[in-house]
């Protein structure tokens, strides 16, 4: 069994899921900086300073706190158009590399004159 989770481990898929996850993390905390420290401070300032996260209900001695809700759902939509905007630059310079790296279209092959001679016949041949 030991052996098995060994090889398990040591597979090429195990280990790229691995560093996959250690660098989507590095980068959640990224965009989550981006959106928490610079974009939701600018956001409210233009509104006034008012946080839609203290917005609340009172019911008797509870409290529903529906700002929270509605926060996290202004977040998501900011991350999610960051991560897009993010990938969308990342596509355009991979495309203009790979763009690049692309040889260009060979010449087609000249045509031998003895063919080329033929091919000229055949077309008379036919008018």
């Amino acid at each position: 069994m030991i052996k098995e989770f060994k090889e398990f481990i040591s597979k090429g898929n195990v280990m790229d899921m691995a560093v996959g996850i250690i660098i989507g993390s590095a980068f959640t905390a990224i965009v989550n900086s981006l959106v928490d420290s610079i974009l939701m401070p600018i956001i409210g300032a233009i509104c006034g300073g008012f946080s839609v996260d203290q917005m609340s209900w009172k019911i008797g001695e509870a409290t529903i706190g529906y700002g929270a809700f509605i926060q996290a759902i202004i977040d998501f939509l900011l991350i999610a158009w960051v991560l897009f905007m993010i990938i969308k630059a990342l596509n355009k310079a991979k495309a203009a590399v790979v763009k690049e790296e692309e040889p260009a279209p060979e010449e087609p092959e000249e045509t031998p004159a003895d063919i080329a001679l033929l091919t000229e016949i055949r077309d008379l041949l036919k008018k």
